[in-house]
């Protein structure tokens, strides 16, 4: 599809106007949660040799092994145990569905989600790991500017209805979280979680909905259209849908939840109505349990 100079303008400013809003929220909201927080520097195997790998931008000269190096005409880094252990990759839901609110007095799930990515982002880079998002677009780096980067890349938008999950450039046995409201194809997230574990990424699938969309308190008369323009279907007696719309809910639970069991994942659930700063610490404490329940 194509924009206009003027539109792409008016989309590139209104993307920009949200940075300094979702900056401060997600740096207040990690406050609140780093004095009980600890950090996740890991000890131990720290120095032992794990693989080479292409540079990458971002990386530092003094990481590129010029033996290795000299081969051929690539660069290539020495990664170690400790570095691949303390990155995590981060794919935040961008879909148009996500810009979804039931009532003006919750955020929508975009808002949300975005602001529970940036916010464990400041976390854990401030813990000493390195935070990216999945794909290749932005790597995993260390350091403040990489909050910034982050910031900026959280809030664009995505005018499908439905995004799929990134599961390119995924780092072997690094950590990922993926925070979507799973509405759309299950497959391209059997595809990502799949090749996630064959590469031994282990991560969170955090289930993210409104609280409408978990009771579906609809009677009578309704018109049901998808943000994003693409799905509409209208009924005069929406009541009458309930009890199918909650148990193919009650399936999709059953699915992305089987699916982290065969995969090594940890599934969780979040209402936009319930709290996000519980969410955040257990988004931050999930990242290092083997297993458990929603959240």
């Amino acid at each position: 599809m194509s924009h206009s100079p003027l539109s792409l303008r008016a989309c590139a400013e209104g993307e920009a106007a949200r940075l300094p809003a979702l900056l401060a929220r997600a740096e207040h909201l990690a406050g609140a949660v780093l004095p009980g927080a600890h950090g996740r520097r890991r000890a131990g195997t720290g120095d032992d040799f794990w693989q080479y790998r292409p540079a990458q931008i971002g990386d530092s000269r003094r990481m590129v092994d010029h033996r290795r190096s000299a081969r051929g005409d690539q660069e290539f880094v020495r990664e170690r145990e400790w570095q691949i252990a303390q990155s995590v990759m981060l794919w935040v839901d961008q879909g148009a569905s996500m810009r979804f609110a039931s009532t003006k007095a919750l955020p929508d799930k975009a808002d949300r989600a975005r602001l529970l990515g940036l916010a464990l982002s400041i976390l854990l880079l401030r813990g000493g790991e390195r935070v990216g998002l999945a794909g290749t677009a932005l790597p995993p780096r260390r350091g403040n500017p990489q909050i910034l980067r982050l910031a900026e890349m959280l809030s664009k938008e995505d005018a499908q209805d439905y995004s799929p999950p990134e599961h390119r450039g995924m780092i072997p046995h690094a950590r990922a979280i993926f925070i979507s409201d799973f509405m759309g194809d299950l497959a391209p997230v059997q595809t990502a979680l799949t090749k996630a574990a064959d590469r031994g990424v282990r991560g969170i699938l955090y289930h993210l909905l409104d609280p409408s969309e978990e009771a579906f308190p609809f009677t009578g008369r309704t018109i049901f259209e998808s943000i994003g323009g693409s799905l509409r279907h209208e009924t005069l007696k929406a009541n009458d849908l309930r009890e199918s719309y909650l148990d193919r809910l009650a399936a999709r639970k059953d699915e992305l939840q089987q699916l982290c069991a065969r995969t090594g994942w940890r599934y969780g659930l979040h209402h936009t109505d319930a709290s996000a700063q519980s969410a955040l610490l257990w988004l931050y404490a999930a990242l290092d349990a083997r297993q458990g329940g929603p959240a």
